[in-house]
């Protein structure tokens, strides 16, 4: 009986050490691009380029009324350990304004821009002369706190998301559109954790005037990239729940040690009293 409590003490314990501790890995659905409340209402424009990319938030929605053809820029901060899913919406013009289908692609690229791979999503699709509106997703690789210089693994720092049209009847350029575009983050928690961290973010434009700012002498205004920063700031690196889940399998250790001792050891008294003791 007493082995049977102690055992039921072990498993107790456990569960209650580790039931709390991780956060659940699975996605937290990021927001419709067609979501909005004035707590949360974004921008109405987007930038043309990398340099001009509209700075958003994680999870707030963006809209801007473009032409066919032109290449529609924001930009967003992703910290280390999160999984970033990116969603957008294409109003087309009428059918009837229209000479055919058209294929609209979503790119994500980090901050030194290179494109990072989809790892579920549907980043490119063609919409019918007839369609109304054409939505597109990409969901990123978990970023690293650091990485190989040879890899091409997502890392801290500003993620653009590019948005354009790459094929459709040359007559039908130029005509209005209206795009709508959201990106929500999702912690994943330690086991997707890395030791070591970057020294500092990959955000470009934060540093040091360009040649033709200093020729000048009146630098201009800093890209957006390089004041977006996730809420409460960049993470150390340092941290992660992997440290709890180290001190519970400590505590379990102990506990199992604890009852292995007492399930071995015997009562302490011996099972038989010898003859004329």
């Amino acid at each position: 009986m007493r082995t049977a409590r102690t055992l039921t003490t072990v498993v107790l314990a456990a569960a209650g050490l580790l039931g709390p501790v991780g956060p659940a890995l699975a996605d937290s659905p990021a927001p419709s691009p067609s979501a909005s409340d004035g707590d949360t209402a974004g921008p109405t424009e987007a930038g043309t380029s990398f340099r001009t990319a509209t700075a958003v938030k994680p999870d707030q929605p963006a809209t801007a009324d473009a032409s066919t053809g032109d290449y529609l820029y924001w930009v967003l901060p992703v910290d280390a350990g999160q999984r970033a899913t990116v969603k957008a919406k294409v109003t087309l013009p009428p059918a009837a304004g229209r000479h055919g289908a058209a294929t609209w692609r979503l790119d994500v690229y980090d901050g030194l821009r290179r494109r990072q791979a989809c790892t579920y999503g549907a980043p490119s699709r063609t919409a019918a002369q007839d369609a109304g509106s054409v939505e597109l997703s990409c969901t990123l690789r978990t970023v690293r706190g650091w990485a190989e210089p040879w890899s091409n693994d997502p890392l801290p720092g500003s993620y653009y998301v590019r948005l354009t049209v790459v094929d459709l009847p040359q007559e039908d350029l130029g005509q209005p559109v209206h795009a709508e575009v959201v990106a929500g983050t999702a912690d994943q928690g330690g086991a997707h954790a890395v030791d070591g961290a970057l020294a500092a973010p990959l955000v470009p434009g934060a540093g040091a005037a360009t040649p033709q700012e200093e020729s000048s002498g009146s630098p201009s205004p800093r890209p957006a990239a390089a004041s977006a920063e996730p809420d409460g700031g960049w993470s150390s690196g340092w941290w992660s729940d992997r440290w709890i889940w180290t001190a519970a399998g400590g505590a379990l250790a102990a506990l199992a040690g604890i009852a292995g001792y007492r399930v071995t050891r015997g009562s302490g008294r011996p099972s038989r009293v010898p003859p004329g003791a």
